[in-house]
């Protein structure tokens, strides 16, 4: 039996992902994990939303005693209300980092997939809210499906697989075809052409041909798309195929690596409307 593993933090996004999670998990007979992290107060945290002196020491503990014991409660109702579903169902709370809490359970669940909820950031808002969601897909040993808006897996047809088809991850792929076959989709191709990193159709065709053949993918279409950079063209691309989901690999760095050439497939989490699909390559 696999595990689908949900971050929770209760907001509206994490209840579309808990919602997709089930009816995945309905049709697969797999486990269904739901996973709670609060986060211990600090001063700091108080003043990073312009509390600063807004709570005294016991008015805080006073706030988190209460907290937790709303969520461990709220975490009982979905433990009475998803038993007997026809899939394994359980729940589990932590103390602690929601981002360091996620990636040690994704290792203790031997988690095949994340399914969370994102609600989409930019500026100063993408550095305090939609940073966990980024560092769980640019970290995460499996899978990670990212969801913003309401969807059920019946709603999703068809699948752009977003690369430049350069000697591609086997255990990507493997996992993708997974992915595809669950949900029962269709899968299309798309290389992105920009200026700065230019490749002639013949090439990139060639390159994709090699990779159906390679991997015994059974592609839909397959298509050289051109735009100003990267990330814009998957999106454009698949606003025009009216794609119902994206799938991309992503190279995992972080640090220094990371802040030089950051990563497309999370730019692509944080702006794209539709779920996107992503696993971290080990090249």
């Amino acid at each position: 039996m696999k595990t689908i593993l949900v971050p929770y933090d209760f907001s509206k996004e994490a209840g579309y992902a808990l919602d997709f999670a089930k009816e995945m998990a309905e049709r697969t007979q797999n486990h269904l994990k739901l996973f709670h992290v609060i986060e211990l107060p600090t001063p700091q945290s108080f003043n990073s939303f312009g509390e600063a002196g807004a709570f005294s020491n016991e008015g805080s503990q006073i706030f988190m005693i209460e907290l937790i014991d709303k969520r461990k409660k709220q975490m009982a109702e979905f433990e009475a209300k998803y038993k007997d579903q026809g899939f394994s169902f359980e729940t589990k709370m932590v103390f602690g980092n929601p981002f360091a809490g996620i990636s040690k359970e994704i290792l203790d669940a031997k988690a095949d997939i994340v399914i969370m909820g994102s609600k989409g950031s930019s500026g100063i808002e993408e550095v305090l809210i939609g940073s966990n969601t980024e560092k769980v897909v640019r970290n995460s040993s499996c899978p990670v499906l990212t969801i913003k808006s309401k969807v059920s897996p019946k709603d999703i047809q068809k699948v752009v697989f977003a690369s430049d088809f350069n000697e591609v991850p086997g255990d990507v792929v493997a996992r993708l075809k997974t992915a595809i076959a669950t949900i029962n989709a269709e899968l299309h191709l798309v290389k992105i052409n920009t200026p700065s990193i230019f490749e002639n159709t013949r090439t990139s065709k060639e390159k994709m041909k090699a990779f159906v053949e390679d991997f015994e993918v059974e592609a839909a279409s397959m298509e050289v798309y051109n735009s100003a950079s990267e990330e814009d063209g998957i999106l454009e691309y698949a606003e025009d195929m009216n794609a119902d989901m994206i799938a991309m690999a992503t190279h995992g760095r972080t640090g220094f690596l990371h802040l030089l050439s950051g990563s497309i497939a999370e730019d692509v989490v944080n702006a794209a409307k539709r779920p996107v699909w992503t696993m971290k390559s080990k090249k």
